[in-house]
């Protein structure tokens, strides 16, 4: 049911980090902020597909 999603930097685009969302009871796109290594800032990491 839970399903395997990527996170990229909202900067870089960069596909940072992975993590898992059960697609029925979340429907739209997972949002975090997250440390992203590329940039070396805190940035917000949007799910990609």
């Amino acid at each position: 049911m839970r399903d395997i999603v990527q996170l990229a930097c909202g900067d870089c685009k960069r596909r940072n980090y992975s993590t898992t969302k059960n697609k029925k009871k979340t429907t739209d796109r997972l949002e975090f902020n997250k440390y992203c290594r590329f940039c070396r800032k805190h940035t917000a990491h949007k799910e990609t597909k």
